[in-house]
């Protein structure tokens, strides 16, 4: 691959705040001084002299003395060692300690770069590198350190991208260095043959690019991307390279004249502002080109407006809109709402008669800074502050959730290609949303989880409980989407031997519920299902048949085998129906559609037979009786107390539920004399009972009785649709 190929900045120089983002070394020269030997005890080797330069531009009074023995160090120890590219080893920690001083990393950052092949490739121990630079540098090392492959064989990758990970969460730097190291690989990496240039493109993509947006370090993210463009797409890079080359070669330029009345509205408002042109990356430029089409000028880079206060970035926003065309809907607030990755700007856009169209990003210098180099942005996020001395506990501010639930769930993938297929689907999650639980914590999850990813991140295993979950209020099942800014209450069920429902692989969008979920079903191979669990498909062995409807309703047994429901069929005259209708000799029949009940206000309807079927009076089916003309018959209830009325219970499916209802029904003194539960839907089991009471009083009692089962979440009187007779 040509040296072109590894450059992607080549058509043009970057100008503006991220030229100092984009620096190069001339490793030539830093060769040659690293092999001119040590320098004296009271100065600093030339070879680092770029470093501490770039070092003291954003910590002027850092201390080199620990850079200074630890070039030496490495010096040492990697002389007479050279790069596939030919130029002495050193040059390459050099180069990957410049990159992070050019962030603004501090001072124990850079010396563990500077030492962060020493344990890899030399005789130098992890012991030897804690006895001279303490216990710091000695843990970014070893999280940086490649595990061997004679150790490891093939799953000496996946397992050094988890060490790399573990470490990482305890101290963010050690990921911020690793990233440095690979952008150097990648900037040199023409000299490797074509097949491992795409293998390790590939990686960087799958892997090294999603950490980088995640920590928010923008400069290095634009450049692996762009690198691992011109590798894994050299004719779409080539042609993206000439659109770029053309329209710097044009005459006009928009984005110019965009930010020239820029300054000028901004000057006018007194508001003290810089208005920078942010060329875009080539990735960004072929991103545009795909989603437009036809590219124009102000396609080409974006206006960054950079100001000393918050509250000026709102200013330059109203005024950019009062004063220009804005375009709404690209108006985008990363201030208030700051992105997953620290990053904070206000995003809009401007439009011209011509048609042209710029997009403007409006920040703070602080925000910037940050925004260009997350987390390395921070320094170091482990020093107490002034006020605050350490407890010795270390708290890590820069831990963000996705993190830390990328950490819980690599625990429970042993397995190097499960952690290794799994991190690179999870990394390719662009965006996480926040969920909040009614006591006013939080969740993070990335865009497209559901209430069970949801139960998962919360409670961990102890998930396998969950019952449902009410979204903003709402019941809702547990594959409901989640979006940002909804509020989650997850029902959790207390059964120690709660169970996962396989339904629930189909919902998990987190590695961390999939995990979970199949590491139960892996230890549960045969499993007898409850007729009212989650997954119940066939009755239990012992359920008693289902309503025999040839028999009369008072010597049907009660039924537990799940069956689809089926129309409700009038049922026939049943004992304790004590209602007293206005016509001598008709046979009373209490209608099945909604199982009236004294003292439920009631009238009659004349069918077949002499029959007369009395109705609740708010009945669907008694108003399509008087719909159709049907003669209403006056009904009233005797004397008698004894009732039978059909509910229908609706809960979430979990182990030992029909025990527990029909236990609960019992406790209250009502006689089942039928019941059915259907097949299972989207984790919600419906049970109907027919009962009978001693006394239609009790009938309250009975459904808040069922309604505190824990799973249940609601008890209705029955309103089937019956045909009319």
């Amino acid at each position: 691959m040509s040296a072109e190929a590894t450059n992607p900045a080549t058509p043009g120089p970057v100008t503006g705040p991220t030229a100092r983002w984009r620096a190069r070394i001339d490793l030539r020269r830093l060769g040659r001084a690293a092999l001119l030997g040590p320098a004296a005890r009271d100065r600093l080797p030339d070879a680092i002299s770029h470093v501490v330069d770039a070092h003291r531009a954003h910590h002027p009074d850092a201390d080199l003395e620990t850079l200074r023995r630890a070039y030496l160090l490495a010096e040492s120890s990697h002389r007479g060692q050279m790069r596939k590219s030919g130029e002495p080893y050193i040059t390459h920690p050099l180069a990957v300690t410049l990159i992070l001083a050019e962030l603004g990393a501090e001072t124990t950052t850079l010396t563990a770069s500077l030492l962060h092949d020493t344990v890899e490739d030399t005789d130098v121990t992890l012991d030897q590198v804690g006895e001279q630079f303490g216990e710091e540098v000695r843990f970014l090392v070893d999280g940086v350190t490649k595990l061997e492959k004679v150790d490891y064989g093939a799953a000496a990758e996946p397992e050094t991208f988890r060490k790399m990970l573990v470490a990482t969460g305890n101290d963010v730097r050690v990921m911020s260095i690793k990233l440095a190291d690979r952008l150097h690989n990648m900037r040199t990496l023409g000299v490797m043959r074509p097949e491992k240039q795409a293998r390790i493109a590939k990686v960087t993509r799958d892997v090294l690019i999603p950490l980088a947006e995640r920590l928010g370090v923008q400069a290095l993210k634009t450049e692996l991307e762009d690198l691992v463009f011109a590798i894994l797409h050299p004719e779409e890079y080539e042609h993206t390279r000439e659109l770029i080359v053309e329209n710097a070669s044009r005459a006009d330029d928009p984005l110019a004249e965009f930010a020239d009345e820029m300054r000028t509205v901004l000057r006018e408002a007194d508001i003290p502002a810089e208005v920078v042109i942010r060329p875009r990356h080539f990735v960004s430029v072929h991103r545009v080109a795909r989603k437009r089409g036809q590219l124009r000028g102000a396609d080409f880079g974006r206006l960054l407006v950079l100001v000393n206060e918050d509250a000026d970035c709102y200013a330059v926003l109203g005024e950019l809109h009062t004063c220009m065309t804005p375009v709404v809907s690209e108006f985008k607030d990363f201030i208030a709402v700051p992105k997953f990755n620290l990053y904070q700007s206000l995003h809009t856009a401007l439009a011209r008669e011509d048609g042209q169209i710029a997009e403007v990003l409006i920040r703070t210098h602080q925000m910037h800074k940050v925004a260009e180099a997350g987390v390395v942005a921070l320094g170091n996020p482990y020093a107490p502050a002034p006020d605050d001395p350490a407890d010795g506990e270390r708290a890590d501010p820069t831990r963000p959730g996705w993190l830390s639930r990328l950490l819980e769930w690599q625990q429970a993938a042993p397995d190097p290609d499960t952690f290794w297929s799994t991190l690179r689907e999870d990394l390719a999650q662009d965006r996480e949303i926040t969920v909040f639980r009614p006591d006013g914590g939080a969740l993070g999850l990335p865009e497209g989880a559901t209430c069970v990813d949801a139960a998962y991140a919360q409670y961990g295993e102890d998930a396998h409980a969950c019952l449902g979950a009410r979204v903003n209020g709402r019941l809702a099942t547990l594959s409901t989407v989640l979006r940002d800014g909804d509020t989650v209450e997850l029902l959790m069920g207390q059964d120690p031997a709660a169970e996962p429902s396989r339904e629930w692989l189909d919902h998990a969008h987190t590695p961390a519920a999939r995990i979970a979920i199949q590491r139960w079903l892996a230890a549960h191979p045969v499993h007898p299902v409850h007729p009212a669990s989650a997954g119940a498909q066939e009755p239990a062995q012992d359920a008693p048949a289902a309503e025999d409807t040839t028999q009369p309703a008072a010597q049907t047994p009660a039924a537990t085998a799940p069956q689809p429901f089926a129309e409700a069929q009038p049922p026939a005259t049943r004992p304790g129906a004590n209602a007293v209708v206005d016509r001598p000799g008709a046979t009373v029949r209490l209608a099945g559609c909604c199982t009236p009940v004294p003292p439920d206000e009631v009238t009659g309807f004349a069918v077949r037979g002499g029959v007369v079927t009395v109705h609740r009076v708010e009945c669907a089916g008694a108003a399509r009786m008087k719909d159709a003309g049907r003669a209403e018959v006056g009904v009233r209830w005797g004397d008698a107390t004894e009732c039978r009325v059909t509910l229908v219970a609706e809960s979430f499916g979990r182990p030992h539920l029909l025990a527990d209802l029909t236990e609960a029904i019992a406790l209250e003194g009502a006689e089942i004399v039928s019941a059915t539960v259907e097949p299972p839907s989207q984790q919600r089991v419906r049970h109907t009972y027919t009962l009978q009471l001693s006394d239609a009083a009790h009938l309250p009692a009975l459904m808040r009785a069922m309604r505190n089962v824990p799973g249940v979440y609601d008890v209705s009187r029955a309103q089937h649709h019956v045909p009319m007779p």
